[in-house]
């Protein structure tokens, strides 16, 4: 399989447009461990490997257990997640998979009571930038280091 292009390398100012999204993102108050189960969640249902392998470290670098990440996928049913990470993670699935149904008025609603407006606008912007990040991980194929 031919080898596909490495966009820092080849337009670097893409991918530091890119990184500066990035860096809002952990810039912004947002809780770590939050933002690594919108990472995981959403590259879990992208099936990004490589996001999947950056995040799971990054999520158990933030204090994230081990337990709560291997059972992510069914964090509806595991009663291992917060009201607030339940809506999060709720309206991860939903701005992920935002063809299928769009984004209801009820999971809108519940993250909203629970996270407040402000805290809603960087939830929505980390789940933005992690389907962008997946989209350029599985477009260039990149590969997960060996360790």
């Amino acid at each position: 399989m031919e080898k596909r292009i490495k966009i820092h390398e080849v337009d670097p100012q893409a991918f530091k447009a890119m990184s500066g999204l990035e860096g809002y993102v952990r810039s912004s108050g947002i809780n770590p461990i939050h933002l690594e189960l919108i990472k995981l969640r959403s590259s879990q249902i992208n099936k990004c490997a490589f996001c999947l392998d950056m995040h799971s470290k990054d999520a158990r670098k933030a204090g994230e257990t081990e337990q709560r990440i291997y059972v992510l996928n069914g964090w509806q049913e595991a009663g291992l997640y917060t009201e607030e990470e339940k809506a999060i993670l709720a309206l991860t699935e939903e701005v992920t998979l935002i063809h299928q149904h769009g984004v209801s008025e009820q999971t809108y609603r519940q993250a909203e009571d629970l996270l407040g407006k402000t805290y809603l606008a960087k939830v929505i912007v980390a789940i933005i930038t992690i389907n962008a990040w997946n989209r350029v991980a599985i477009t260039t194929q990149l590969e997960i280091p060996n360790q």
